[in-house]
């Protein structure tokens, strides 16, 4: 979906500059270890609950710490956000279905990728690169800007002949958000139990307060190229516009350097993970209560498939997901229960075809080749009601992700297909991919879908609405890692970033503050790990002058403390 040859920031998946410091090498092994195994249950084996296993895993053998860890994965695979799709049933041509790159500064990924032995790729290694143009920026009606897939230089004059110094501008707002971000991977924030403490230390609350649109023009960022370029990626990675999405991720959006992909789908690197954390992983098993006893431990209940009800006792519980998706019943009610927050629907369609896009639906030339990735923004006079209206352009991203081989009928000879990628907010409809691939409209009904087209033109397609990513309204508050003694939280990060390489950073900054506790043989809300953030304590409860200077960038005046949604 990327070029290579996007240089400083555009580039348009979603991804985030992070480091971290080697926790496992600030511990103190303990003097005395207890033989009795810590057993611990994660919920979710997403980045957050992979990682929380493969880094607990680590600071405990180091320690000597005997740990018996279990995971439970609702679905049939693990990975979460991250699995792929094979086209035509076969394993050599994965596609992505969520989670498609990430950077060679995410260092939670990029580290366990190569110390576990995955093969790492371009992130557009597969891609035909036929066309002259790599990436078009469309608003409904006209390509706005379009990047050619040589000529560096010839990009870059471009983008300032049209830009100004708007692009130079956002390169050095990104580098300074990365700089304060990368302090959460250090002592002394790291680890931290309360997140929205670490973002107040970082200095982050600004970008977070405010929608992209209103930071990026106090950070003196064009409203041009705010909407032509950086509201494109924003619209790509998370489906929505800047006058929703809050500063921070928006930034977050273009700080997209060296982007790459596991081979055969990066979900490989959460299984690796989980397989070096030695944790026993229950697919297809759904979580269904939890029972906080007095001694301290929890009874967990699950069910494989249909089957009857499972119950097992364990010292420590991560909750490596949305709770509110998670329908797990909890007795006695939790200390803290994290707000409800509404999540993005999103409809990813993927299909093969003989037939690359048509120029002709985007106002090109017959005789044009339309670019392989085209992104979208809102035109310059479109004001629409609803801030999260997707506008003329119907759908948030179109890509060409790579050719395959197609047996044809009654032959032994294959025929080239284009696979192809679609996040819109609805389900595309027939008539629509008829459209963009050229097609004789009138033989596709108004209600008919893409299942229903020709196979000698739609090959195979695959479906999914799921819900990625939350709806990042601005706020200034974010959900405690530790809901209650001895059930912990990796999903209060995701309205704060939401990629893979944060939920990594999650599941470790848990299994750290977990380890710590075992340490000092006490919960952490009794020890050390609790000195830099005391337990359970939101931005509302620190001191009053932590505020004084936490104010709108652009109005100037007081932010109220909880998430502000700007419907």
């Amino acid at each position: 979906m990327a070029s290579r040859h996007i240089s400083l920031f555009l580039y348009f998946v979603l991804t985030i500059l992070l480091s971290f410091g080697n926790a496992a090498e600030q511990q103190q092994p303990l003097q005395a270890v207890d033989a009795t195994p810590k057993k611990v249950a994660i919920i979710g084996a997403g980045a957050g609950g992979s990682f929380t296993a493969y880094q607990l895993r680590k600071l405990a053998d180091e320690a000597g710490i005997p740990v018996k860890i279990t995971v439970y994965e609702r679905e049939s695979y693990v990975g979460g956000r991250s699995t792929t799709v094979n086209v035509f049933g076969d394993p050599a041509y994965p596609i992505e279905l969520g989670a498609s790159i990430f950077v060679q500064v995410n260092y939670n990924l990029v580290n366990a990728s190569r110390d576990l032995g995955l093969t790492v790729r371009s992130a557009d290694y597969a891609r035909p690169q036929e066309a002259d143009e790599s990436i078009g920026i469309w608003d409904g009606s006209q390509f706005v800007f379009s990047l050619k897939n040589t000529y560096k230089w010839w990009n870059l004059g471009r983008l300032f002949w049209r830009y100004g110094l708007a692009p130079l501008r956002t390169q050095n707002l990104v580098k300074k958000i990365v700089g304060q971000f990368l302090r959460l991977y250090e002592e002394p924030l790291f680890p931290f139990n309360s997140l929205s403490g670490a973002a107040i230390a970082a200095e982050l609350l600004n970008a977070t307060a405010s929608s992209g649109a209103a930071f990026l023009h106090a950070n003196d960022v064009g409203s041009l190229f705010a909407r032509e370029i950086i509201q494109a990626s924003t619209r790509v990675n998370y489906g929505q516009n800047l006058q929703l999405i809050h500063g921070l991720e928006s930034v977050v959006c273009m700080a997209t350097d060296g982007a790459v992909s596991i081979e055969g789908g990066n979900w490989r690197i959460f299984d690796a993970a989980l397989s070096a954390s030695h944790a026993h992983v229950n697919v297809n098993t759904t979580v269904t209560g939890i029972i906080r006893n007095s001694d301290g431990t929890m009874q967990v209940s699950s069910k494989l498939n249909a089957a009857s009800t499972s119950e097992k006792t364990f010292d420590e519980v991560v909750v490596a997901g949305p709770l509110q998706y998670s329908g797990i019943s909890i007795s006695p009610s939790l200390d803290h229960t994290p707000d409800e927050i509404p999540y993005v629907n999103l409809h990813v369609t993927l299909f093969s075809s003989p037939h690359r896009i048509a120029p002709q639906y985007f106002g090109l030339d017959l005789n044009a080749r339309a670019p392989e990735t085209i992104l979208t923004t809102l035109p310059e006079d479109f004001n629409p009601e609803n801030k999260a209206d997707v506008g003329p352009s119907g759908f948030w991203s179109i890509s060409t992700l790579r050719t395959v081989d197609h047996p044809t009928v009654n032959s032994e000879e294959t025929e080239q297909h284009y696979v192809y990628k679609i996040f819109s907010p609805e389900r595309p409809t027939a008539e629509f991919i008829a459209g963009i691939l050229g097609l004789e409209k009138d033989y596709v009904s108004s209600n008919a879908t893409i299942g229903d087209l020709s196979k000698n033109d739609v090959s195979w397609c695959h479906e999914k609405l799921w819900n990625p990513y939350p709806v990042l309204y601005p706020r200034v508050t974010f959900e405690d890692t530790l809901l209650a003694p001895g059930v912990w939280y990796t999903g209060g990060i995701e309205s704060f970033i939401s990629t893979m390489e944060t939920s990594a950073l999650m599941g470790r900054n848990v299994a750290t503050l977990m380890f710590q506790s075992w340490q000092k043989d006490v919960r952490v809300n009794d020890g050390a790990a609790t000195e830099k953030f005391p337990k359970n304590e939101s931005l509302y409860q620190l001191p009053h002058h932590l505020f004084r200077d936490i104010f709108d960038p652009v109005n100037t005046r007081p932010i109220p403390y909880k998430c502000m949604l700007t419907h």
